[in-house]
């Protein structure tokens, strides 16, 4: 497959991350059993926690291949942390998108989609 300029910058944005931010604290994270907080607003700032949702709310715009690369990328470095990227996405998000009202995007969307 073919990736386009922005999926290949998803990927290696998401490969560097993984690499540099969270591999080498996963047995750490994993002792104490928790993710730290500022590891979840990193991924939030890098668009990874809402990455299908159109930037109108708050999300990052990118297409479903996007996304299954970015989650591969997080999922080689941590599996637990790629679940709470994944649960994030959908079904809280998509959820939202597809059947919240514009009160609820509002309200809970936005903030989810941003980390």
């Amino acid at each position: 497959m073919i990736l386009s300029e922005e999926q290949t910058l998803i990927r290696d944005t998401a490969r560097a991350f993984a690499r540099e931010k969270v591999a080498p604290h996963v047995r750490a994270w994993e002792a104490a059993g928790e993710i730290p907080r500022n590891v979840l607003a990193e991924m939030g700032q890098l668009g990874f926690l809402g990455m299908t949702v159109p930037e109108e709310w708050g999300g990052a715009g990118a297409d479903m291949v996007s996304y299954v690369l970015a989650l591969e990328e997080i999922a080689a470095a941590d599996g637990g942390l790629s679940t709470v990227m994944s649960v994030n996405n959908s079904p809280n998000c998509a959820a939202l998108l597809a059947y919240g009202s514009p009160e609820q995007k509002e309200t809970w969307l936005k903030p989810l989609a941003r980390g």
